[in-house]
């Protein structure tokens, strides 16, 4: 399995056969080294409903018939506007023939803000576990610090996690590193930090204060092999 990072949240998963997406914000998104019109996964996965999350879901699930699974209520709305989904929900986990999909809990919030400003209730925010090849990458979405990272931990051992670290609307630096200890997992990515003015960190400080797992600082386009 290769995983790698395209700034903000975007992550891609490249197993033997499939390619997967998670949460393609790549129009507005000046960090990513992505194109819309280059991207072909098989199935886009979806943390939750904002705006810098979705991204361009729609645009590239019409033109290469991806699957889109996310949150029943954001699978809906994103339904609705002609893409194929599954809807899955927190707790629940399901075997695809891509690999397996867990979602779980996430402390933030989740709507869709249109181009006539109306905004959309999407539904409960979540992470995902994502295992194939027998690994598994956690995704943590946008999410504050809680004390059930340590219950995803011990119930999934984790190869590669995803954690933010932007503070302001997620966990800050100090917190994204108190989680890593809960979560236990073998390496870290941290995300969704420095794409706006008040999310900006210093990546290498999260680095510092790490020490039970490997950190490893991405650029855009950069990835792992696991």
């Amino acid at each position: 399995m290769y995983v790698s990072f395209h700034g903000h949240s975007v992550v891609k998963i490249k197993t033997g056969e499939f390619t997967i997406l998670v949460d393609p914000f790549i129009k507005g998104n000046a960090l990513t080294d992505l194109k819309v019109e280059n991207e072909k996964p098989d199935v886009i996965l979806l943390t939750h409903g904002h705006n810098d999350h979705v991204g361009d879901t729609v645009e590239i699930a019409k033109a290469c018939d991806a699957l889109v699974i996310a949150p029943f209520e954001l699978a809906n709305f994103i339904g609705g506007l002609g893409v194929k989904t599954h809807p899955m929900h927190i707790g629940g986990a399901r075997e695809f023939e891509f690999g397996k999909v867990k979602f779980t809990q996430a402390f933030h919030g989740s709507s869709f803000e249109t181009e006539n400003n109306e905004v959309i209730y999407t539904g409960m925010p979540s992470g995902i576990l994502f295992t194939a090849e027998g690994k598994t990458v956690y995704h943590a979405g946008d999410t504050a610090l809680f004390g059930d990272m340590k219950l995803i931990g011990d119930r999934h051992p984790i190869d590669l996690a995803f954690l933010p670290i932007g503070d302001n609307f997620t966990m800050g630096i100090e917190d994204a590193a108190y989680a890593v200890e809960l979560l236990s997992p073998k390496a870290v990515v941290p995300v969704h930090y420095d794409t706006f003015p008040p999310i900006k960190q210093n990546p290498l400080h999260f680095k510092e204060l790490v020490t039970s797992a490997t950190v490893h600082v991405l650029k855009a386009g950069e990835g792992l092999k696991i």
